[in-house]
């Protein structure tokens, strides 16, 4: 993948970006640029297996998918991969989740990239219509709830350690934060 990403001019389109096949790293397009983040510490992946763990029955209850780090189409070129991801069904051999069939979109918001999960996918997924975002800090476990008003986010609840927040949209779940983060 590295010499196709050095070697590349130029803004990249959707069919070049997936054409780069599957990596190591996380690899986002956003409107012809490639974001690369190295793989998720070992914090991050504990953070995200125990909230899907939480959120997966909830979602198979009423009829949707929980799925983890997928390429979700906010439009074209414009590919985040986001930690997890509730959905309507889809077709789970498609490169590409589509944005209308997203319900809930997860971050687990990394210290490097803090800004780009807080600002930049925060805008992008309320634009393409998502209607619940939610952000799980990996230091303390403090979960932030948004619900889309138009095409923005405000904040629906925020809960930290020793508090419940309780999901009723699109799943009924309740989560706990030091159930998250050890």
């Amino acid at each position: 993948m590295t010499a196709a990403v050095f070697d590349h001019d130029g803004p990249w389109t959707e069919e070049e970006y997936l054409s780069l096949g599957e990596t190591s790293q996380r690899v986002e397009l956003f409107d012809g640029s490639l974001h690369v983040t190295p793989a998720p510490t070992p914090r991050h992946q504990r953070i995200s297996r125990k909230l899907g763990n939480i959120l997966e029955p909830a979602a198979e209850a009423v009829g949707l998918e929980l799925l983890e780090a997928v390429n979700v189409r906010l439009r074209p070129g414009r590919v985040p991969i986001p930690d997890l991801v509730v959905t309507n069904p889809v077709d789970l051999d498609d490169p590409n989740v589509e944005a209308h069939e997203v319900r809930l979109v997860c971050e687990i918001i990394s210290p490097s990239n803090a800004a780009t999960d807080k600002v930049l996918k925060m805008h992008y997924y309320a634009a393409a219509g998502i209607d619940w975002y939610l952000l799980v800090e990996q230091d303390s476990g403090a979960l932030r709830l948004y619900h889309r008003r138009h095409a923005h986010y405000v904040e629906h609840s925020a809960v930290k350690r020793g508090e419940v927040l309780e999901l009723t949209e699109p799943v009924q779940a309740t989560v706990r934060p030091e159930d998250l983060v050890p």
